[in-house]
């Protein structure tokens, strides 16, 4: 459903309900002109950190479509990691950010990563340390949810998912669920249009570039109106 928020998540390994864990939270579309923006989490036992490592995780971003495919499975397929998403659809981004009281895309993604360590939390997840990438300050935004989750040691640092396995895991969770959604759109309008034709939804893509040129009139639902940098030349 294109029209509000969906959560997919995995099966909480019962290691995680009984030993601390770590939790890492990344996104996905923050930057894209088309498709949702996705968050996600996973998480692991401590004891188990060492091993992240092992299977390869790295920042999404410097990953190809296949290899991310690739360590999706290799969470799905690895006992001690549970993983969860958040798809924020364009259509929800933009009713906040043109409602009268203005809802900012730092103030969704905020309260997207804070909802799913709320949930994960509920799930049984010993949760002893998150570490997050960053939107805006990180000093305050470190504050902000060591505020809220007071009995767990919080690190908010720039780029790391390029730092930390475990907000690498979440970088691959949240940018595969991005693709899968982007690749398999459907517009309530009825409109035919193929994933081909309108491309990964990044602005740099040509195959997007073209499509919301040549093809676009006013806003469709999988457009975000709160990132919009093209224009005819």
């Amino acid at each position: 459903n294109n029209s509000r928020n969906a959560i997919i998540k995995s099966v909480v390994p019962d290691v995680a309900k009984s030993e601390p864990c770590i939790l890492g939270v990344d996104e996905a579309g923050r930057g894209p002109v088309l498709g949702p923006m996705v968050y996600g989490i996973a998480y692991c036992p401590l004891s188990a950190e060492s091993q992240l490592k092992e299977l390869g995780f790295a920042d999404s971003k410097t990953l190809t479509e296949e290899k991310r495919e690739e360590l999706l499975k290799a969470v799905e397929k690895t006992s001690f990691l549970g993983y969860m998403v958040e798809v924020i659809p364009p259509s929800v981004i933009s009713g906040h950010m043109l409602d009268v009281t203005k809802y900012s895309l730092n103030a969704i993604s905020h309260d997207s990563a804070i909802g799913l360590i709320r949930q994960a939390l509920e799930d049984g997840v010993q949760v002893a340390q998150v570490y997050v990438d960053t939107v805006g300050p990180p000093e305050k935004y470190q504050e902000k949810l060591q505020a809220l989750f007071p009995d767990i040691k919080v690190t908010v640092a720039k780029k790391a998912d390029a730092t930390y396995p475990i907000v690498s895991a979440a970088s691959i969770c949240a940018k595969v669920a991005r693709d899968h959604a982007i690749q398999s759109w459907e517009f309530p309008e009825g409109i035919n249009v193929k994933a081909e034709e309108y491309g990964s939804g990044y602005p740099n893509d040509p195959v997007t570039k073209k499509f919301l040129l040549e093809e676009v009139i006013g806003l469709m639902p999988c457009h975000s109106a709160h990132h919009c940098p093209l224009h005819p030349t």
